[in-house]
């Protein structure tokens, strides 16, 4: 069996282009730590499926341009 394929995710260049977003601005905008958005960011954490819409809403885009699942190609 192969190794468990991970969620990425793009909330680091979404806060960057959102005019430099910090990451205790977007804790704040979902009620949460600065310390979870870290670990959402380097992908040691995985959100509940309300935060990640949270996230994709603070940002203004889909679900899918936040999180990536790897290997799913159609």
């Amino acid at each position: 069996m192969g190794r468990p394929t991970k969620v990425t995710n793009s909330i680091r260049a979404l806060r960057f282009s959102c005019g430099e977003m910090t990451q205790a601005d977007l804790a704040d905008r979902i009620g949460v730590t600065r310390q979870t958005v870290i670990a959402i960011e380097q992908g040691r954490y995985s959100p509940s499926l309300e935060m990640a819409f949270q996230i994709a809403r603070v940002f203004g885009v889909s679900l899918d341009e936040v999180f990536q699942y790897p290997g799913t190609d159609a």
